[in-house]
């Protein structure tokens, strides 16, 4: 690395973007993984459409008990 660094010519916030959505990544288990993809193909339907009903099932519970 150099010792110093010329930002004269830079422009401040030229990528910022207040209204970005960030997705971050969702680390599964191993073994929660190959449950999920299994039963998932099994109903032949996508593994994230298949988490995301569980997830918002699990919500409506969480929810429903408050």
């Amino acid at each position: 690395m150099r010792e110093e660094y010329d930002f004269s010519k830079g422009e401040r916030g030229k990528f910022y973007k207040p209204d970005a959505k960030i997705n971050l990544p969702v680390y599964l288990e191993a073994e929660v993984l190959e449950y999920f993809t299994a039963k998932a193909q099994a109903k032949g339907i996508e593994l994230n459409v298949m988490v995301n009903d569980l997830l918002k099932k699990d919500i409506a519970l969480i929810e429903g008990v408050k």
